[in-house]
């Protein structure tokens, strides 16, 4: 059996060096107000054979459009091969999850909810999610609505406030769905394992992380732990992200989606 690679066939792509205000160059995926950030950061760039000296990669990945456009087309790609037997959609277009048999009744609770003052005070309307990328199957029958099967949230970066963001929404899907829970990820290219552990953590908000890099970055924490070149307390965030299970490599995401 050939070995799942443990970095994503487009990574080396998108993760690259970028012009930052004084004219230097800095990893695109980097936090500039954090010496560890860039310095994992430029070493795993090392590691996929980025050039360095060069803008490279993604200039603008803070629209996160780049990362969900290439998680689309690589599942629209592999899922058809793992299990040709079942109709894959893969959307990266926002698609409300109310357009999903599970959650179609949304669609009567937020009319509802829009003509009545009292029921937008207390249920709000953070229950319409669009996730940044779908992957549906076809209904049971002609007539009923498509079956949502995964739903990817792709975060470019780790910041507290995203990981709250991803919770909450994947909280929202896992109460008001009906039939059976999608598969609920996320994807990114965070690099800083202090970070990828503050969502790795958790009570099942998040079935996995999978990181588009994950070879390369953990091969660029051990040697940067090893010669004291970032804290270990970054090294043991990794490990326990590692041993926690709840983040994979990128590869793997299409083989879990194609197993269910």
């Amino acid at each position: 059996m050939t070995p799942t690679p443990m970095n994503a066939e487009f990574a080396s792509q998108l993760l690259g060096w970028k012009v930052v205000r004084n004219g230097n160059l800095m990893p695109n995926t980097a936090d500039s107000d954090n010496e560890a950030s860039k310095i994992i950061a430029a070493t795993v760039l090392d590691k996929l054979a980025v050039p360095r000296g060069i803008p490279t990669g993604v200039t603008d990945p803070k629209s996160g459009r780049p990362l969900e456009r290439a998680v689309a087309l690589s599942l629209r790609q592999e899922l058809p091969h793992l299990d040709h037997g079942r109709q894959w959609h893969v959307h990266d277009a926002p698609v409300p999850i109310s357009s999903f048999v599970q959650y179609s009744h949304l669609k009567e609770v937020d009319r509802l909810v829009r003509t009545n003052a009292e029921l937008r005070i207390t249920l709000g309307r953070d229950y319409l999610i669009k996730p940044d990328v779908v992957v549906s199957l076809p209904g049971r029958t002609e007539n009923e609505l498509p079956f949502l099967h995964a739903a990817v949230s792709c975060k470019w970066t780790i910041r507290s406030d995203r990981v709250q963001n991803i919770r909450h929404e994947n909280n929202q899907m896992i109460r008001h769905r009906r039939e059976r829970l999608p598969h609920l990820v996320s994807v990114t290219a965070e690099p800083l394992p202090s970070r990828l552990v503050a969502i790795a953590r958790g009570t099942g908000e998040v079935d996995a992380v999978y990181h588009i890099a994950y070879g390369a970055l953990a091969t660029a924490v051990t040697e940067l732990g090893a010669s004291g070149k970032i804290q270990a307390a970054q090294v043991d965030a990794w490990d326990e992200c590692v041993a926690l299970g709840r983040v994979r490599p990128f590869p793997e995401l299409a083989q879990t989606i194609a197993r269910w």
